[in-house]
């Protein structure tokens, strides 16, 4: 499986923040680390399709002192296999290259 941009990202971002891994958090990580500003809902929706695709998976937590639920998420063992692969595949093409 191929990953975009975005969904390695958003996949590092989950990785990094662990057990804090929810939308405003990973939004977050990739504006502050990543340099990617992009809005809530670009988040939502690649983090749905991670989903989707069973690379990711989420659960509802709720938040102490009441309040809205947070959706946490975690890499399921085929999204950890698939950032592999793109790690490898990115430091295959990396070899070699002679940088000006």
């Amino acid at each position: 499986m191929s990953l975009g941009d975005l969904q390695q990202l958003s996949m590092l971002a989950v990785a990094r923040l662990g057990e804090d891994a929810y939308g405003a958090a990973i939004r977050e990580e990739l504006r502050g680390i990543a340099g990617r500003n992009v809005s809530v809902q670009t988040v939502w929706v690649t983090l749905v399709r991670l989903e989707e695709q069973g690379l990711a998976e989420s659960i509802q937590v709720p938040r102490p002192g009441g309040g809205r639920a947070r959706r946490i998420f975690s890499l399921t063992p085929s999204g950890w296999q698939a950032l592999q692969a793109a790690r490898a595949s990115m430091a295959r093409m990396w070899e070699g290259v002679v940088v000006p």
